[in-house]
């Protein structure tokens, strides 16, 4: 092994080497965007395992995105490849999953636990409202497990809740949260924020466990400590208690999830927990240009509530911040448009290289509309998510059966489906007479014959249902998870069920599943031998918007401000900058909240590496209005030193001629110099893909590079394919 010191001190800047190599006792890291954190952190633990302070196995080292740990663990894996093994790296939910999976029978649960994501929450949550015949009227289920989660995160328990009502609302929670609590160790399974308060109510009523952690964990490391809520500030104190070794790198002016829990205070007050902990700044950016830091400097620094701090960077001016005022969204699109084009003729960009930022969901709509008109690929972070979809969603809820029969709410939604004839009617009886009897629902389903009120049909096909997950629950230990769903999937029918149905939805819905099955083969070719279902399914349920995102995808980039953290981009625009939409209106009287706009607007900002572009629209339609609006007053805050304001002209939509893209070399092709055979496709054409088989087109829209084509295929039914990416022989 090279010398340790050679690279720290030849990688790395003065201030990240003193980060680095100051490894014992607490240390506050204050990361500012661009500036290194990653390499920080991994350098840093590649040092205390080069330097022989730590084994592997006593490094924790925790951050929020699987995407991150995964880019993290192969940093270290390049740096000191011979000490990666047994290393804790992963995300907070991940890494207390696995510890609870070790310690989880002291409270009360299998190791075998399911973990509930939201979409399960409310369905019990519902099912406790109907139980408890509670008057809810006008609270919603999403209410009330919203204010069970922040209950959770402030680590307010049901008792201390119930002590603490003071409104009908709160009153109804009470009384929820309780039964929702028993409920979920009935049922075997945590939610997601059992993961970080259920450690903690671990450690507290167990000493000697909490002391095994302490002593196991010589050093711990914590990724964007901006984001912590207090569960995890305090199940981290708990950890460091002994040592103390514990690094927490962060950027206060990037801390932007208060909505879901996060405290900026756990970064501020850091030092008052540590008052001896060593402070370093790490303020050289090495993404974005000086004009860019620049601006978002000039908005920034009106926070009063963070540490002081001023990105600089040895990158050059580079252009200046574009403002934009437009008439309303749809110029707004059409503006977003003529500036990809340009970028691509002035600097030869491709279309990853383009991210279009916006503070709410609702505002991609006309956007979407405008890149599609003009044949621009896109790609949406954090639309319809893979595994929240309905047909996955009940193959995974097979294979969680699988793992733990007493999974309760996975086992009703597919105990009739497909169907079998088992009604509403007999599931509300096989409850009554599991409870009746004290025994859990899938032990019902084994004596179901003894049930008299349960017709013999009804009942045949119970026990059916029975025998067919018995059988796959004792092939798990002999298969591999891939082969178990796949052979599952054949036995039910259900991938069969859609693909015989032409539907273009229920094609689409079958190509969905088979997509389930290649990550379960992915995960079990990278699992080896040892790759077990319930692993799997963990792996899946902590899967966040990021960890989805295909950035290789030649595609512009559209995601909520809050999605783009920890990303980067070459171009990027920052939308809708109006009062009441950015910031928020419910924002503006709240001034921690409207600090936490602010530092939105610094985080979208610091993701352009080259261009920013910011817009507003003097008119936005909200429902059937369209009312006059008012600019941000963080474009009052610009330093207009570094900006170049455009004033609209109201244009027309040009048409698809005028703002024709010259692609790069290795890029999409130029539409105008396709060959004669790309662009002789012609509607009721016969045409044979590799994949799907022949087929006949129906439709063909062209574009900038693209032809879309929309063809019927004999056997798959209708797709759609964008050519020269879908590979087609005219036959």
């Amino acid at each position: 092994m090279k010398n340790t010191l050679d690279w720290i001190y030849s990688d790395l800047n003065e201030e990240q080497q003193k980060a680095v190599c100051e490894v014992d006792g607490p240390v506050l890291i204050l990361a500012g965007a661009g500036s290194g954190k990653t390499r920080v952190l991994t350098y840093r633990i590649a040092h205390i395992l080069a330097s022989g302070k730590a084994e592997p196995y006593q490094i924790l080292a925790m951050t929020f995105t699987n995407k991150a740990a995964a880019e993290m663990r192969e940093r270290v894996q390049k740096l000191v490849p011979e000490m990666i093994s047994g290393m804790w790296i992963g995300t907070f939910h991940s890494l207390f999953a696995r510890l609870l999976r070790y310690e989880g029978e002291k409270l009360g649960y299998d190791s075998n636990f399911s973990i509930y994501d939201v979409d399960d929450q409310l369905t019990l949550v519902k099912m406790i409202l109907e139980e408890l015949a509670l008057p809810v009227q006008n609270i919603t289920p999403k209410t009330i497990n919203q204010r069970i989660s922040a209950a959770k995160n402030d680590m307010i328990l049901p008792a201390e809740f119930a002590e603490n009502i003071n409104n009908p609302v709160e009153e109804i929670t009470a009384k929820v949260y309780t039964r929702y609590e028993k409920k979920l160790l009935e049922l075997n399974a945590m939610d997601f924020d059992d993961l970080l308060i259920k450690p903690i109510i671990l450690f507290e009523q167990f000493p000697d466990v909490k002391m095994h952690y302490q002593d196991k964990f010589h050093y711990i490391l914590v990724d964007e400590y901006q984001d912590t809520n207090r569960a995890q500030y305090n199940v981290l104190r708990l950890l460091a208690g002994k040592r103390r070794n514990i690094c927490v790198v962060g950027d206060d002016d990037q801390s932007i999830y208060r909505w879901r829990g996060a405290d900026v205070r756990n970064i501020l007050e850091f030092e008052l927990d540590y008052p001896k902990c060593h402070k370093f700044r790490l303020e050289q950016n090495y993404r974005s240009t000086k004009n860019i830091l620049a601006v978002a400097h000039s908005v920034i620094q009106n926070n009063i509530k963070r540490h002081s701090k001023k990105l600089w960077t040895e990158r050059p001016e580079g252009d200046s911040v574009t403002l934009m005022n437009v008439v309303d969204e749809r110029e707004e699109a059409r503006y977003i448009v003529n500036q990809i084009g340009g970028e691509f003729r002035k600097a030869e960009r491709r279309f990853y290289d383009f991210a279009v930022l916006y503070r709410t969901n609702a505002q991609s709509r006309v956007i979407e509309d405008a890149l599609r008109l003009d044949g621009i690929p896109y790609i949406i972070v954090g639309g319809v998510k893979f595994y929240e979809r309905k047909e996955v969603k009940d193959v995974l809820a097979y294979l969680k059966v699988l793992v733990n029969p007493a999974d309760v709410i996975s086992l009703k939604r597919i105990i009739n489906f497909p169907l079998r004839g088992i009604g509403e009617s007999t599931v509300v009886k096989l409850e009554k007479f599991a409870e009746d009897k004290r025994i859990s629902l899938y032990k019902a389903l084994e004596i179901v014959e003894t049930i008299p009120e349960i017709p013999a049909k009804a009942s045949a096909g119970i026990t059916s249902f029975y025998k067919l997950l018995n059988k796959y629950r004792s092939l798990r230990s002999e298969l591999p998870p891939a082969e178990i769903a796949t052979s599952l999937l054949e036995e039910t029918g259900i991938l069969k069920l859609y693909k015989d149905d032409n539907s273009v939805e229920s094609q689409t819905r079958a190509e969905n599943i088979r997509e389930l099955i290649v990550a379960l083969v992915e995960f079990s070719n990278n699992a080896g031998p040892e790759a077990r279902l319930e692993e799997f399914l963990q792996q899946v349920s902590l899967i966040t918007d990021i960890d989805t995102w295909d950035d290789r995808k030649n595609a512009v980039t559209l995601m909520t401000l809050h999605a783009a953290k920890g990303l980067e981009f070459p171009v990027v625009f920052i939308t809708g900058l109006e009062e009441g939409l950015f910031p928020l209106s419910r924002s503006i009287d709240d001034p921690l909240a409207l600090e936490e706009e602010r530092r939105l607007f610094y985080v979208g900002a610091t993701r352009a590496k080259d261009k920013l572009y910011l817009t507003w629209a003097k008119n936005r339609r909200k429902y059937t209005e369209n009312p006059a609006q008012v600019k941000s007053r963080f474009i009052k805050e610009l330093d207009l030193r570094f900006i170049e304001s455009v004033a609209s002209r109201a244009a027309k939509t040009p048409p698809v001629t005028q703002t024709r893209i010259k692609y790069g070399a290795n890029d999409m092709p130029d539409y105008e110099n396709q060959s004669q055979e790309d662009q002789e496709f012609q509607i009721g054409m016969r045409v044979k893909h590799q994949v799907f088989g022949k087929g006949t087109i129906l439709k063909i829209e062209r574009g900038y590079g693209t032809i879309k084509l929309m063809i019927l295929f004999d056997r798959e039914g209708e797709k759609r394919l964008v050519y020269p990416y879908a590979k087609l022989e005219i036959l």
